[in-house]
């Protein structure tokens, strides 16, 4: 893994999110931000893909359940050539097929998602798949930790072990705000790691903004074949790379006006 260039790539995303969500006039990109790490190491270095093969049988499969922050995979598709940068220029515009919340149209996304709770069970049925198939893709699932206040996660999270889905990641980003306020105020998740260990998960936890730690563990849980599934807490910062963004309750619907993208364009170059 090239750190560096892993790096630049998450800044792009960033850069990019940025530019499609002022453009757009919409919102979540406190999200986005906070999710762009993960995205970078796993589409440089991670994830089996291949851009010219979007539906290559074997490839890893990424579900982004939080579909709300779509802006973000939607710029690292883009960079890494899933289809060409200009067409983001009509994300959210009437007749676009890039949503604001994240579509299958679009190739090198698996689902479309915005109502919360779907992925993870979506998630679980393809692991199963390529468990009967013998297949050798493994299933990410990309999260937000309020989503987790839906119950449709804790019906997957039991069944997951119980099929011994070991080529199921799952990755929480746990940014600790959600929309109607700070996650640990509207319901609180703690004890988070021991809760997924009473439900027979192998837990990682990682600073989520940590590039090389990021790619070990990520790398580790796709490679390990225990009969478990595997769930990566990953403690991020809401608008991490803006200092007016980070951990601000705001940017999870606000969008940018002329000035704040000139300043947080400037932070982010």
């Amino acid at each position: 893994m090239d750190a560096k260039s892993t790096t630049y790539l998450a800044g792009e995303i960033r850069k990019t999110a940025l530019s499609m969500v002022y453009e757009a006039k919409s919102s979540h990109i406190g999200g986005a931000f906070s999710m762009a790490d993960i995205l970078a190491v796993l589409y440089e270095d991670v994830l089996h893909v291949d851009p010219s093969e979007p539906k290559m049988v074997d490839r890893d499969r990424l579900l982004l359940s939080k579909g709300h922050a779509c802006s973000a995979l939607y710029a690292v598709l883009g960079l890494k050539g899933f289809f060409p940068m200009e067409s983001l220029a009509s994300y959210g515009q009437d007749g676009s097929s890039f949503l604001t919340h994240i579509s299958h149209y679009i190739p090198g996304v698996e689902i479309s998602a915005g109502s919360l709770g779907h992925g993870l069970p979506i998630a679980c049925g393809l692991a199963l798949a390529a468990k009967r198939k013998a297949r050798p893709w493994t299933t990410f699932c990309l999260m937000s930790d309020g989503e987790l206040d839906e119950g449709s996660n804790w019906e997957s999270f039991l069944l997951a072990p119980q099929l011994g889905l070991d080529n199921l990641v799952v990755i929480i980003d746990y940014n600790k705000i959600q929309s109607l306020g700070f996650v640990k105020d509207v319901i609180d998740l703690e004890p988070l790691i021991q809760k997924f260990e009473a439900f027979k998960w192998e837990v990682f936890t990682i600073d989520g903004h940590e590039i090389q730690e990021i790619y070990t563990t990520l790398s580790s849980a796709k490679a390990a074949r225990n009969g478990v599934p595997k769930v990566v807490i990953a403690h991020t910062v809401k608008g991490k790379g803006v200092d007016f963004m980070e951990n601000k309750l705001l940017w999870h619907y606000k969008s940018p006006n002329a000035t704040e993208y000139q300043q947080a364009l400037g932070q982010l170059d």
